[in-house]
């Protein structure tokens, strides 16, 4: 039975996910910061599933976790799910929000990424999926500060795997998955958030909706997954920028219009 390790298990998101590998055969740990609600959602998955409080920013409690699964038969999958979210304009928010941010959405991802690495490269197989958000592929309105520590996660899981890749780590695979909004209470009391209007303005997903993207995945390993998969090509053909005042280009670049123009066409 493959072993795997589901960060941020206790509810929402990770509790599907952990849901989805065990009936996949996984044989699933699940951590959150609240080692009560890990210990129902193991609980829930029946014989053989461990749970732990883990805080993904404490690094050497993340490596602690990986060696102990390792050692009792094989780190097979590590997801990296834990994250917060706090809405707001960059100036308004305090550096206390943006470093819980950062420290979670980025650092706790990096730190279970190493932690999962050094054994899974021992080994030569392992995957390691990482929850971002289409946030860290565009950055809306009222998440910056969010959406900046989303794209921090997504360029470190590319970057990783492509040096894995220029290292020839063939067996060991890291994977980003960039859901939309998805209905769980990190967003349920955001409906009068105007600042969360982003996170609302695509397709709502379901936990049970992008848990089993995650279980697809698990099997067939790539490096982005975006849920729904309509909203990749989507992104792709919007902007992130906001019309310049003039109206004649994307740039409040305070240059002359028939300059503009020139520029465009030469």
């Amino acid at each position: 039975m493959r072993n795997a390790v589901v960060t941020g298990a206790g509810s929402g998101l990770g509790k599907g996910i952990a849901r989805v590998l065990a009936g996949r055969g996984f044989r699933v740990h699940a951590t959150d910061l609240d080692a009560e609600s890990a210990a129902r959602t193991a609980a829930e998955l029946g014989a053989g599933a461990g749970f732990s409080a883990l805080d993904v920013r404490d690094e050497a409690a993340c490596r602690l976790l990986a060696d102990q699964v390792a050692a009792d038969g094989g780190l097979g999958l590590w997801v990296n799910n834990a994250g917060v979210f706090f809405s707001g304009t960059p100036w308004e928010q305090g550096v206390e929000l943006r470093q819980t941010m950062l420290e979670v959405n980025y650092y706790g991802l990096v730190n279970g990424t190493l932690a999962a690495l050094a054994p899974m490269q021992a080994a030569g197989r392992g995957h390691i999926i990482n929850i971002v958000s289409l946030a860290g592929i565009v950055a809306a309105p009222g998440e910056v500060n969010y959406s900046a520590s989303k794209h921090a996660a997504l360029a470190f899981t590319i970057g990783t795997q492509f040096d894995l890749r220029l290292a020839k780590v063939d067996g060991v695979r890291v994977s980003a998955v960039c859901p939309d909004g998805i209905w769980t209470p990190m967003l349920e009391d955001k409906l009068d958030d105007v600042h969360a209007a982003g996170s609302f303005s695509g397709q709502l997903q379901t936990a049970e909706q992008v848990a089993a993207a995650v279980g697809r995945l698990s099997d067939r390993p790539r490096p982005i997954t975006i849920v729904p998969r309509w909203r990749g090509p989507q992104l792709r053909s919007s902007t992130p920028f906001p019309a310049s005042p003039c109206g004649c280009c994307r740039w409040s670049c305070g240059t002359p219009a028939a300059a503009r123009s020139a520029t465009r066409d030469s």
